[in-house]
């Protein structure tokens, strides 16, 4: 399985590309640091070839909304692939594209998940990741 849904990480169950984006997580905000810590050591010691990803829209982005924030993502799989899985769950058009940022920086599409994840991770032990969406051809 390449990306799983996760409730609480552990039920298996402007035109730049430069967006501003150094607000606190809304996920931070919502949940203590020792709670998330905790959390995550849990689920990297459970499912040691995933990495824990936390995925909050961008609040200026028209995009549609994604029911889950959290994510087990397979190690080994590319950004490109992981944009590819949430453009399905976030069911947009071909007219609409999705740009992830990873602090405030486009990671390459070619990146695997799990280098992001070392270089990028929280010290929580989570990478997170904002999304936003453009129209690709104008506004009509």
């Amino acid at each position: 399985m390449i990306l799983q849904s996760c409730d609480a990480f552990g039920a298996e169950s402007d035109r730049s590309v430069s967006f501003s984006m150094a607000r606190k997580s809304s996920f931070k905000l919502q949940h203590p640091l020792e709670k998330r810590k905790q959390e995550a050591a849990r689920i990297t010691e459970k499912f040691p070839d995933k990495v824990p990803v936390v995925l909050e829209k961008d609040e200026r982005s028209d995009i549609a909304d994604i029911v889950q924030k959290k994510y087990l993502v397979s190690a080994d799989i590319t950004v490109g692939q992981f944009v590819h899985i949430i453009r399905n769950g976030i069911n947009v058009g071909p007219e609409k594209a999705i740009f992830i940022f990873v602090n405030n920086t486009l990671p390459s599409n070619a990146s695997l998940m799990k280098i992001v994840h070392e270089e990028n991770k929280d010290e929580d032990g989570s990478l997170y990741m904002t999304y936003s969406g453009e129209n690709t051809f104008g506004s009509f």
